[in-house]
């Protein structure tokens, strides 16, 4: 198992009692350590500027706590090295098949982590604030949003 001190230039995440979304464009970061308790985590890596050519490692260390990930497609989840404790498990609707892959590794205590791909993810990022914030910003600049797809160009 992946301990954090392994895990020194992760992008790290602590959320307790909170709700935690990052949107968009907000990391290039191929590794993460969340530590999440009796919270919520969003986390959006659907973004061009991440890189799957090695597998991503996300060190999840979750205690009654959810962990919502907006994947691509192609991206497939490895969670083999994620111990649950009590109630929880990896929800993926989809399992992708491509070569990208995101690795799991840590605890889970009666939380789980949710997988969202595609129209789910959009979904997911347009019933945000950070949406809403990146509409009114798109329509002044008079480009387009880009929290529901990362993938896409800001100007027209």
């Amino acid at each position: 198992m992946t301990t954090p001190t392994q895990l020194a230039s992760a992008e790290r995440i602590h959320a307790d009692h909170a709700t935690v979304k990052h949107l968009g464009h907000w990391t290039e970061a191929t590794e993460f350590v969340v530590h999440a308790r009796h919270a919520n985590v969003v986390l959006d890596l659907r973004s061009p500027n991440i890189r799957w050519d090695e597998p991503l490692t996300m060190d999840l260390a979750l205690v009654r706590a959810a962990v919502t990930l907006l994947l691509p497609d192609e991206v497939d989840v490895d969670s083999r090295d994620l111990a649950f404790a009590h109630r929880g498990r990896v929800k993926d609707a989809q399992p992708g098949a491509g070569p990208a892959r995101l690795r799991l590794v840590g605890a889970v205590s009666d939380g789980e982590i949710r997988i969202r791909r595609g129209g789910s993810a959009q979904l997911t990022a347009m019933c945000s604030r950070a949406y809403l914030d990146d509409l009114r910003r798109a329509h002044c600049e008079g480009g387009l949003p880009t929290v529901d797809d990362p993938t896409r160009e800001r100007t027209r």
